[in-house]
């Protein structure tokens, strides 16, 4: 049997996330996130992030980021694309390169995972 120890966080849309900081990308004024991290082997991380009402822009450059809404609701804007809006139980992955504007309606708390990009290998 394994010793790697689980990492885990329960009770997710009520556990403590710590102190609500400024979005430094927030368009919004007064718009504040707050994090856990939950586990991360330099490759991959994953936690909890919440943030208040209001709009902020956000870019993916060198990791995908899968994200699983808890609470709240957000619309996301992508040039060339409609606005989408995601709720509680939605999915959404941003690749890496994206770029778009969240437009958050509520409170809104989702669990994160980012997977980092790898530098290709050069074969010879």
């Amino acid at each position: 049997m394994s010793h790697v120890k689980t990492s885990s966080a329960h009770q997710t849309d009520e556990v403590a996330l710590g102190a609500h900081v400024a979005k430094p990308t927030a368009t919004t004024e007064g718009l504040t996130e707050a994090s856990l991290a939950v586990w991360s082997d330099g490759r991959v991380d994953t936690g909890l992030w919440e943030c208040t009402a209001g709009s902020f822009t956000a870019v993916r450059e060198g990791y995908t980021e899968i994200c699983t809404i808890l609470s709240g609701r957000v619309t996301i804007e992508v040039d060339g694309s409609e606005p989408e809006d995601f709720g509680p139980g939605d999915i959404m992955v941003m690749p890496s390169g994206w770029a778009g504007i969240w437009h958050v309606h509520e409170p809104l708390r989702k669990h994160f995972t980012i997977v980092h990009d790898v530098a290709d290998e050069v074969q010879g």
